[in-house]
């Protein structure tokens, strides 16, 4: 969620391609429809944190620096899985993000939707972008 700025307009990716974090646009547009969505994930999250299941893995030490955050809204996922899971780098249950598969399945039907005559995929839809902003 703390990727997510809504002042700056931005939206930051973190350890992309070469291990490092990136900054992209995050337009105002879309502003109400992630505000409702992390309206969401803040009920979510409330509701799993009474039943120890309201944190996240945190990366490197960051875990050991800052104990409590992983369970504070501001380390939590935008678009959490719905379902509970064993982390396999602590056997903790937690709700990790939605599973990459997910969204190359929503963006191919979104394609589908619209009637596109080519593939599209996640990685068209970024080289599309970028080509574009050029």
């Amino acid at each position: 969620v703390k990727d997510v700025d809504f002042g700056q307009q931005q939206l930051t990716v973190r350890n992309g391609k070469g291990g490092k974090d990136r900054f992209t646009l995050f337009p105002e547009a879309l502003h109400p429809a992630i505000r409702d969505q992390l309206d969401c994930v803040k009920t979510l999250h409330e509701s799993d944190l009474p039943e120890g299941y309201g944190e996240v893995y945190l990366p490197y030490a960051l875990g050991r620096k800052y104990p409590k955050a992983n369970t504070k809204m501001e380390w939590q996922y935008v678009f959490p899985s719905e379902k509970l899971s064993v982390d396999p780098r602590g056997g903790k249950i937690r709700r990790h993000h939605w599973n990459p598969s997910t969204l190359q399945a929503a963006v191919r039907k979104a394609g589908e939707k619209a009637k596109l005559s080519k593939r599209v995929s996640c990685h068209v839809l970024r080289h599309s972008f970028a080509t574009h902003l050029l």
